[in-house]
């Protein structure tokens, strides 16, 4: 018996509740092809592009939702959402009023309204006063005689960084703990120098002895960092790496993860490269987290004087000659070329604004059909396999590499090899926490004959076991945090169930059979990076490693046996 439209929209809502963004979008499509009268499907597709990030369609469907149906609520608050993130505020304001207007005793709606209330007036301010030259955030600095307190249990930074500094620092996120604010503005600064010297497309060649790891966006997620470098190698005078830019916002730990990059930029100058991300741009940073974090850890000026480093970053790396490496992708003209890229003076523009050649490097997508189309982010646009090849033809290139998007194996080969995309976190969604290869295999490598590439999967000294846990549902009720509220970890190999609640007692963790230590990590959630657990018989299972996928409730569990 054939599927209705209705039992297809129902398959899209099962695989929606799975946090399988793409299945749902197919069968709610699907749905649409048989029956495209229905609001609700268009609607509840826009929410599965939302959750995927694909605004720029959330905000067609919404809008074809509400032109069906102008009362429905949930299409004008989906639709007001999909605006708010990618910077349209005043358009995200009247969408939610009119949430307002259907339901007066929605406090989402309410809260949503007066969030882009405030985002609006605080780009009008910004506005306002970025006229003309501002003077730098640096002014005033006197670090030479700034005191770093006797009581600072962490190295001391001179006027050169070093390894210890670094291997110091980076234990000290582990734990939780800040630089002194000092070393914060020294190794900004002295970063930004580097940089601004730095061509707009910078131009390297691989020496035969040395090996270039390619990385996606990192995101704030400073233990994925941790494990890409302890499974793929730190950096050194014989691997040099390339961070491709979105270093900031979202996760938690975006500040450590652009001081610890800067640190090794600082060291390495000519081993340990940075583009520019279109999440290194000040309005992106205000709405998606990272000035929130800069000025809660450290203060106001810290982030200006991040926000002048970010406009200082190169906006690509021609690797070879043949391989060019840029965050986003390429552009709306067929005439660009490389020189076009060299010639490009970003300390004029800083920020990329909503068109030009800056924009489209930081913001463009592929896309499998020929030519251009409409950007699914609502920002930008997207490219073709036929675009690329003009592209790397004209300019006599084997590929194009990016990031910018999320992956389903971390990594993708489009246009019949000639771009590639890759993500260096394990994922930025719940939407692909079940479905993302494990942190590692995301990079590309490049080796000193310039026209080896391939994708990297370190071995491993050992087994790597996932474990997988998710929020329980009712934990808003109780106002505990969904990512506290419980977890359930299986235990590959084991006969043990682990079972761990909010804030467990050790009374509690032996009637469940879990041992006290493990009961402990509930409530140590945020600062855990690794723990010894062990099952009820007292068999030490390996090192526990916490890593988080923020922006939802599931959460991946790493035991290395």
């Amino acid at each position: 018996m054939a599927k209705t439209a209705v039992d297809l929209k129902n398959e899209g809502n099962k695989a929606f509740a799975a946090g399988d963004w793409p299945t749902a979008v197919d069968l709610y499509t699907q749905a649409i092809e048989l029956d495209d009268s229905q609001p609700t499907f268009y609607s509840n597709r826009a929410q599965a592009h939302i959750k995927s990030e694909a605004f720029g369609y959330a905000i067609a469907d919404a809008t074809k939702a509400i032109e069906l149906d102008p009362n429905m609520l949930k299409a004008h608050f989906r639709r007001g959402l999909a605006r708010a993130a990618i910077l349209k505020p005043k358009e995200a304001v009247a969408d939610f009023k009119r949430c307002v207007e259907l339901n007066p005793q929605s406090t989402d709606a309410r809260l949503k309204l007066e969030e882009c209330k405030k985002i609006v007036r605080q780009l009008a301010f910004f506005a306002a006063i970025e006229v003309g030259d501002q003077p730098s955030a640096a002014e005033g600095l006197d670090l030479d005689n700034m005191a770093v307190d006797e009581g600072y249990d962490g190295a001391r930074l001179g006027k050169e960084m070093t390894q210890e500094f670094i291997d110091d620092m980076t234990e000290r996120f582990k734990q939780g703990k800040k630089l002194h604010r000092k070393y914060v503005y020294q190794i900004i600064l002295a970063v930004k120098q580097i940089v601004y010297e730095e061509a707009t497309m910078v131009e390297m060649k691989i020496p035969s002895d040395v090996e270039l790891t390619v990385c996606g966006d990192t995101h704030g997620q400073y233990f994925d960092l941790m494990e890409l470098f302890r499974r793929n190698g730190s950096p050194s005078d014989k691997h040099w790496y390339l961070f491709n830019g979105d270093f900031v916002d979202r996760g938690s730990w975006s500040t450590e993860i652009a001081l610890l990059l800067y640190a090794y930029k600082w060291l390495r100058p000519h081993g340990f490269f940075l583009n520019r991300g279109n999440h290194e741009t000040d309005d992106m940073n205000r709405v998606y987290g990272f000035e929130g974090e800069c000025k809660a850890k450290y203060n106001e000026r810290t982030f200006k004087l991040f926000s002048e480093s970010f406009s200082a970053l190169p906006l690509a790396t021609l690797i070879g000659k043949k391989y060019l490496v840029l965050h986003g992708g390429l552009f709306s003209d067929d005439n660009v070329t490389l020189d076009d890229i060299r010639k490009l003076n970003r300390h004029n523009q800083r920020q990329p604004g909503q068109s030009g050649l800056m924009m489209e490097m930081l913001w463009t997508d592929p896309q499998e059909e020929k030519g251009r189309g409409p950007s699914k982010r609502g920002v930008g646009m997207q490219f073709g396999p036929d675009i690329t090849a003009k592209f790397c033809e004209k300019n006599g290139l084997e590929a194009v590499i990016r990031s910018h998007e999320v992956r389903m194996d971390g990594y993708e080969v489009q246009h019949g090899g000639r771009c590639i995309t890759g993500m260096s976190i394990q994922a930025t969604r719940e939407s692909i926490a079940n479905t993302v290869s494990l942190l590692g295999a995301q990079v590309l490598r490049l080796d000193g004959e310039q026209g080896c590439l391939h994708q990297h999967r370190p071995r491993l000294q050992a087994q790597i076991r996932a474990i997988r846990c998710r929020a329980a549902s009712g934990h808003q009720a109780h106002g505990i945090r969904p990512e506290f509220s419980s977890f359930v970890a299986y235990v590959v190999g084991l006969e043990d169930v682990l079972v761990g609640r909010n804030r467990i007692t050790h009374g509690q963790a032996s009637g469940h059979g879990i041992s006290e230590e493990f009961a402990n990590i509930s409530a140590q959630i945020p600062r855990v990076d690794r723990r010894i657990i062990r099952s009820r018989a007292g068999q030490d299972l390996g090192n526990f490693i916490w890593i988080p996928c923020v922006g939802g409730n599931t959460y991946d569990f790493h035991i290395r046996s």
